[in-house]
């Protein structure tokens, strides 16, 4: 007689982790940084009103399930349709399978042609709709359209021929070159400001909205005095409304 064959337990299927980092610095230096961090906190506040644009710096994007090898950080990255909030990583699957529209890279020396060509052709098949690249050290600056095509998958990134002068269609920020660096405007026609800038800025809004509630706190208590003093003569300071 043939003992039955016992069934083989299956081995756990472990899961997929997706690290949070690639282990690579966000900048290389200074200069590089600088430019991150103004076009990632001037693009946050050009969107604050927006609950449906989400901006970031140095964050990894996995656009397919299942595979944690395949993946870049964009310098800075926008994502039209997508709500604010913190997060670890792009999981494109969890973000309504929406692709970042947006993507800026600011050029060091350590970057190669190589890696810059990688990042290109992720960029074209997973969806990337303005691609913009800066090199700060040689002023120099390059931008991609996405195509039009009879089938939407088979449109590609195509050069922008002129960047000088250019508006971005999702964006509406304006790209201006001179002899010495790269200048870009809001819609509304005002300056990106650097980190420091902005900051002051917001310090003194702060100051100002501190100075006119104290203001406001100093005129209520006067007018409370006067109403005592009047009351004091028997008078009744409602009465004079």
């Amino acid at each position: 007689m043939v003992s039955p064959t016992e069934p083989q337990a299956k081995t756990p299927t472990k899961p997929i982790v997706y690290p949070d980092s690639d282990g690579k610095p966000m900048a290389d230096n200074t200069l590089q940084f600088r430019w991150i961090v103004t076009i990632k906190e001037n693009l946050e506040l050009i969107f604050a009103d927006n609950p449906d644009v989400f901006v970031a710096g140095d964050l990894l994007w996995y656009p397919i399930e299942g595979n944690n090898k395949l993946r870049v950080a964009p310098d800075v990255l926008v994502a039209f349709g997508r709500p604010k909030g913190e997060r670890g990583s792009y999981k494109q699957w969890q973000e309504n399978d929406i692709a970042p529209q947006v993507v800026f890279e600011i050029l060091s020396p350590t970057n190669t042609l190589k890696e810059m060509g990688r990042k290109f052709l992720f960029y074209n098949d997973y969806g990337v709709e303005e691609y913009y690249i800066y090199d700060p050290e040689k002023n120099d600056l390059s931008g991609w359209l996405r195509g039009e095509a009879e089938v939407p998958e088979m449109a590609r990134l195509e050069i922008i021929e002129e960047m000088n002068g250019w508006v971005s269609p999702r964006l509406e920020i304006r790209f201006e070159m001179n002899a010495e660096t790269m200048e870009l405007y809001r819609p509304d026609g005002s300056p990106f400001l650097d980190y420091n800038t902005v900051q002051q800025r917001l310090q003194q809004a702060e100051q100002r909205a501190e100075t006119a509630e104290q203001r406001a706190e100093t005129a209520e208590q006067r007018a409370h005095q006067l109403a005592a003093r009047l009351r004091e003569l028997g008078i009744d300071p409602d009465a004079l409304e």
